[in-house]
């Protein structure tokens, strides 16, 4: 259905690449207004793109690791465009890839921060001014890896997403608040033009790397990587008034792996 966003307004975090930059063109071909966030500068690109398309656009610069941001993307979301409809927790990926006895300390919590944190603290910035309205959808983006190789810091804080999405929508369903997840199998995408890990695989990094990609493709029963736009359009249902008796689901989107 055309326009379902109009007069919406989303925040979409992790918009400056990738799904999030996808599901942002997306609601704004369907008329909605916009804030969207990200650590990196690009996101004000993608902003000044879509403004030059005519939608209302806020672009902020945001560490989403760190509630007092997240708290301040939320207020300033607000005294923009006084409500916030729409919220799409799409931070996260993972770091690194190598079985789990090979990861260090630091390397793991750094995987938790990168994706659970930036969705535990945008959920808890949101909820008073959705509550405050009476309504409210929230979508946050999982991952197939919950059941993956070489992965397992990031599975697990995916897992606490799930988790995460489960139990706000016990809590919030009687107040207005839908709160789902999609759940992203293996996605084909342009190159990142800001890397999660600057850092050189070693050739042995390389493989274990072979080994995610050939247990994604073996998993799926479409035998084949998705789209960015086939990742975008769950997002955009459960997003919107046509998922209204929706809550508290995690829709696996990976071709048939469930995860």
């Amino acid at each position: 259905m055309p326009n379902r966003f109009n007069n919406k307004v989303a925040v979409i975090t992790g918009a400056a690449q990738g799904i999030g930059k996808r599901v942002a063109e997306r609601i704004a071909e369907e008329e909605g207004t916009l804030v969207l966030v990200d650590r990196s500068e690009i996101v004000h690109e993608v902003a000044d793109a879509l403004a030059q398309k005519k939608t209302d656009v806020l672009g902020l610069t945001a560490d989403l690791e760190k509630f007092a941001e997240c708290q301040r993307v939320m207020d300033a979301a607000v005294a923009r465009f006084g409500r916030i409809d729409i919220l799409v927790n799409n931070v996260g990926g993972t770091i690194w890839t190598k079985p789990y006895e090979h990861y260090a300390e630091h390397e793991i919590e750094a995987e938790v921060r990168r994706s659970l944190f930036p969705t535990l603290w945008c959920c808890r910035a949101v909820l008073p001014h959705m509550q405050a309205q009476g309504k409210g959808a929230i979508v946050n983006v999982s991952s197939i890896a919950t059941r993956g190789v070489n992965r397992v810091p990031y599975g697990a804080a995916k897992g606490g997403v799930n988790a995460l999405t489960a139990c706000l929508a016990l809590e919030n369903g009687e107040r207005g608040i839908r709160v789902n997840a999609t759940a992203p199998g293996a996605t084909e995408a342009p190159p990142r033009r800001v890397p999660r890990n600057t850092q050189a695989q070693s050739e042995q990094e390389k493989r274990w790397y072979e080994q995610i990609y050939s247990q994604s493709i073996d998993s799926s029963l479409m035998k084949r990587y998705g789209t960015l736009e086939e990742q975008a359009e769950p997002i955009l249902f459960l997003a919107s008034d046509d998922a209204a008796y929706i809550t508290g689901t995690v829709l696996p989107v990976g071709g048939g792996d469930m995860g």
